[in-house]
Parts: C-alpha cells; structure tokens; sequence
C-alpha cells in the first residue's frame, strides 16, 4: 500500500507543477489586459506631483513597459532561484506579506473546515439514524436553506446577533484594541469567524453524510449486525459510520475550493489579517508578483486537499485503485 501511495504522490507532484505553471501565466495575462495602470496605484496620490522623468524611470525599473511573457519570465525565473519578488503594493518580499498573513488564514481555514466535519458527522449522523422525524426534517431543511445563503451574509448577521446585539463575542480583528496578540485574545476573536465559515460550509456535507448513512444502513452487513442483537448504537456506528466515511472523505477533498473563496470572504468581513486582504490590494493594484502567488497559494491548497482526501480513501478501503 505505501507504494501505491507513494506513486500516487509522485504523479500527482509531476502533475501539479505544469499546472500551477499554467494558472500563474494565465494570472500575467488577465493581470495584463486589467484597465488598472500599475503605475497609479504605485503611486497613489503622490502620482500628481511626479514629474514624467520620475514615472518613466520608475516603470523602467518595475518592468511595467516590457511586454507581459517578459515579465511573466523573469518573475518566474526569480520563484525557481527561491525569489518570490516585490509586492509593490505592500512595498515588501512577498515571502514577507506571505510570513506575516498565511499563518491566520491557515489557522481560520483548518478551523473551519474541522468545525464543518463534526457538524456534518454528528447532524448527518443523527439525522439518518432518526429518519422522518423531527430531527432528520429540520436538519434536512436547515442544510437545504444553507445551501444558497453566501458566507458574508451569513457573516453579517453573526455579528449583528452576537456582536452587536448580544455583545457576547468581538466584531472582528485578530485582538481588542490596544492588546497584544495572545492565546486568549486570539481565541476570542477566532470564534464568530471559524464558525461562520464551518457552518457555510457544513450543508453539503451534512446532507452527504445523511445520504451515505441511509445507503449504508440498507446494506446487508449492517443488517446481519442488528441480526445479531447488537444494539442500534454499536450499529449505526462500528459499521454503518465507518462505511459511510469513504465518499465524505472524497467530499471533503471536492469542498476545498469552496473553503477556500469562503474563507476569503469571511476574512474580509471580520478584518481577520490573512491573505484575503492581499488579495484585494493585489487585484486592485495590479501587483503582479504578490497576485501571481496568492493565486499559486490557492491553487496549491485546492491540489493538496484533493490528494490528501485520495490518500485518505485508499487508507481507509485498501480495495481503492491509487491510480490519481
């Protein structure tokens, strides 16, 4: 099995390079036919009182009058010597912007999605166990109104319930005003956001769980296991659960990209100080270097999320093929 696992890494690493290639080009390229001139927002203000020699030198020296695959190249070039390259937005390395911001938004988005699984296998669970009752109909219809509420709606009326009408939990921020990071504050202010984003994206999941439960309570090995006189506890979950496990995980993996854009918006919302805000400043600005990366970021999160779900299916039913 370690192997067929390892070839499955491999193939996959072989195959995610030329597209993360791909994705990074194509973002030079719409970047290129943006209407927003690099220069002006280089600049901001300051851009009225620049004489022309000074913003012909300085797009000299940004790179901006050479044509966009030579740009695109010698950006590249820079990333496999180890050179992220300059935001010039944040006028910083852009391993620096990444240092400081992808630490929170990994925090937020594992947060998240942990709270997603135990919602989804817990409400999932109950819900097929107590098919047609009153718990199995109002989850079924909660997940189904959930399903089309965006997250930042969702966001927007956590904070006017629990911050600003209750006051039980702070607006947004990473701390209160004037306080250091730490545990506690960190914790404080990581609640409403974490389950923002854990219940916009606990619907599917949920509703899948539901599904597989009642597929796998029909089959006949859960069957012979009430035939048994096992209680219905140990059935629903030492081998009704456990087989129902398989596509959620697979589910999960399809579910990345969606954590990834709720993420994005929750951040925006809470002003939680992770990538979401650089990639705003970075769109806006036209910053090559820093939206290019972002991007690879996101699309490298997506990638490794889908082969940690297959590693995971082949773990946990070894008569999966790990073909990739």
């Amino acid at each position: 099995m370690s192997r067929a696992i390892s070839r499955l890494v491999l193939r996959r690493v072989g195959f995610a390079v030329p597209v993360l290639v791909i994705v990074a080009l194509g973002v030079f390229l719409l970047a290129a036919a943006s209407p927003f001139d690099p220069i002006y927002q280089y600049y901001g203000v300051e851009i009225y009182g620049a004489s022309d020699a000074d913003v012909a030198r300085v797009r000299a020296e940004l790179g901006l009058d050479d044509p966009v695959l030579v740009q695109f190249w010698h950006w590249l070039s820079g990333v496999f010597g180890g050179d992220l390259g300059v935001s010039r937005s944040f006028r910083q390395p852009v391993a620096q912007v990444l240092a400081e911001r992808l630490p929170w938004t990994i925090l937020l988005a594992a947060t998240g999605l942990a709270l997603a699984v135990v919602i989804a296998l817990v409400l999932g669970t109950v819900a097929a166990w107590r098919q047609g009752g009153w718990v199995d109909r109002f989850v079924t219809a909660i997940g189904h109104a959930l399903e089309g509420l965006p997250p930042f709606v969702l966001a927007l009326l956590s904070i006017a319930v629990f911050s600003l009408g209750l006051g039980w939990l702070p607006v947004a921020g990473l701390t209160d005003a004037g306080q250091a990071a730490s545990i506690g504050q960190v914790t404080k202010h990581l609640v409403l956001p974490a389950l923002v984003l854990g219940i916009s994206q606990s619907p599917w999941l949920v509703l899948h769980v539901r599904q597989s439960m009642l597929t796998s309570l029909s089959e006949d090995h859960v069957t012979g296991a009430r035939a048994r006189g096992l209680a219905e506890r140990v059935v629903v979950l030492r081998h009704a659960l456990p087989t129902a496990l398989l596509p959620f995980v697979t589910l999960i993996g399809a579910r990345i990209p969606e954590l990834v854009t709720g993420a994005v918006l929750v951040e925006e919302v809470f002003s939680w100080p992770g990538l979401a805000a650089a990639v705003v400043t970075a769109a806006t600005a036209v910053d090559y270097p820093l939206l290019a990366v972002l991007t690879l970021v996101a699309t490298a999160a997506v990638l490794i999320g889908s082969l940690l779900a297959d590693v995971a299916a082949v773990l946990l039913d070894p008569r999966v093929a790990a073909d990739g």
